[in-house]
């Protein structure tokens, strides 16, 4: 019997408004769509497009400085309607009016059997693909040059809200299988695969060839891949390891077979400020507005649209666009109202890790949460509360001062190349000090990052 990897430190946040399993095609032609290249963390953009211009899905619209060969396409063929710019000349959106019709640019297709490290690599550069392989360390996508340790898949997710990875690759097992031999050819190791001992109940990742199964069980972030990784094969100095989403597979497998960039997806949305829940089949970076459409509930609380989950996504507002590695929508009432008094009422209807309210007697009860932090920065002060939301064998409050205080090597000795900063949402949320732990741990990589390479 495969061996279970039982991680027992995590916490599962129940909120309302789970996405349902109905899986809802488009009515109409979704017209407005958007490239973010803020989300791709660690690339310098530099545009290879300007307004007005006519595009394909497939076609490029920036690349990297630093790296010209890694470059970044069109989810959809249309028009280049405007390029948004942020402070200092960021460059935040590439806003695509698309074709009622999409048209796709052509690539050779490769079959299986004819597949290579060269042509897998040329062809996932040339279609703008390689970005969605991410690297450990830093959390930034992967370097062409460099052949990792191993490569990891995580088959499910647990985050709040997040959505079902059975449901998003059904029906695409030879696209799936197709962009997992692909991946295979790029790692002189092991490719693994983690899936949940019940919460995985696809063939597609069950029964998936040239891969090395791993099984999980526990609360979340037993889904992070990163957590999957330290206890798998930690990450020592000098090591690379690469990742990367189920439905980015699915993607890259439908390159190969079909000789296309379709960026299909299957997304989820779910929160409890809305009316129905459930799963949507979209193209990449669409405007979450068509999903929302009069779906909202009706409310004194303001929603905040989240592209990703609660812990990780960013605010994108009711008329923004899903982010590139995002593959859900969630959906939470806004933290600008207080409470009357505070936590001195009993608060049966409130949730807290720190059981300040009696709701914690109700395991089984969902909440309505808001974004309200309930107060204000306060001093960084060492609780041991940490440790039992973070399943990694790592000091994450020692190693959390030593990025505030740029100290190299304690920051080595307690293992700032294993994370990111999707490990620690946890601590943030339970963080008494209200600090910003996420941005702490991104900053640190970053500056690591500078250092060493």
């Amino acid at each position: 019997m495969e061996k279970i990897i039982k991680l027992r430190k995590g916490l599962d946040i129940k909120i309302e408004g789970v996405p349902d399993h109905s899986l809802n095609a488009p009515t109409v032609a979704y017209r407005d769509y958007a490239v973010k290249p803020v989300d791709f963390y660690g690339l310098r953009p530099k545009l290879a497009v300007a307004a007005q211009d006519r595009v394909q899905a497939g076609s490029v619209l920036f690349y990297d400085k630093e790296n010209p060969q890694v470059t970044v396409s069109s989810p959809v063929s249309g028009t280049i309607k405007e390029i948004v710019y942020g402070e200092r000349r960021c460059i935040r959106e590439i806003r695509i009016e698309a074709d009622e019709q999409i048209e796709y640019k052509q690539f050779d297709p490769i079959s299986p059997e004819k597949f290579t490290a060269q042509n897998v690599k040329e062809r996932l550069l040339e279609a703008g693909l390689w970005p969605y392989i991410r690297r450990r360390p830093y959390d930034i996508p992967a370097d062409p040059e460099v052949r990792p340790r191993s490569i990891h898949v995580s088959a499910f997710d647990t985050a709040p809200l997040a959505p079902d990875l059975d449901i998003v690759v059904h029906g695409q097992e030879n696209f799936f299988q197709a962009g997992i031999d692909a991946l295979k050819t790029l790692v002189d190791g092991k490719l693994y695969l983690g899936v949940h001992r019940t919460k995985t109940a696809s063939k597609i990742y069950n029964e998936c060839k040239n891969v090395e199964i791993r099984v999980f069980e526990g609360p979340h972030p037993c889904g992070n891949v990163g957590i999957q990784i330290h206890h798998v094969q930690p990450i020592n100095k000098g090591e690379t390891v690469w990742y990367v989403h189920p439905q980015d597979v699915v993607i890259m497998g439908r390159l190969f077979l079909k000789g296309i960039y379709d960026a299909t997806k299957i997304v989820s949305i779910g929160g409890s400020e809305l009316l129905h829940t459930g799963y949507h089949k979209v193209l990449a970076g669409l405007n979450v507005k068509y999903l929302l459409k009069e779906n909202l509930k009706e409310s004194e609380t303001s929603p905040r649209v989240i592209s990703g989950n609660v812990l990780t996504g960013r605010s994108i507002g009711v008329s923004g666009y899903l982010g590139a590695y995002d593959h859900g929508i969630s959906v939470i009432p806004e933290g600008d109202r207080f409470r009357f008094m505070g936590w001195l009422t009993p608060g049966f209807n409130l949730y807290s890790y720190s059981h300040t309210f009696f709701a914690w007697l109700f395991r089984q009860r969902r909440y309505r949460m808001d974004t309200n932090v309930n107060g204000g920065e306060r001093a960084f002060v060492l609780t041991g509360q940490f440790e039992k939301v973070l399943p990694m064998d790592i000091y994450p409050m020692q190693l959390i001062k030593a990025c505030m205080c740029k100290d190299m090597e304690k920051m080595e000795d307690l293992g700032i190349y294993e994370v990111s900063p999707e490990d620690f949402a946890l601590c943030e949320y339970i963080d008494a000090s209200k600090t910003e732990i996420q941005r702490i741990i991104r900053e640190g990589l970053e500056w690591v990052r500078k250092e060493v390479e």
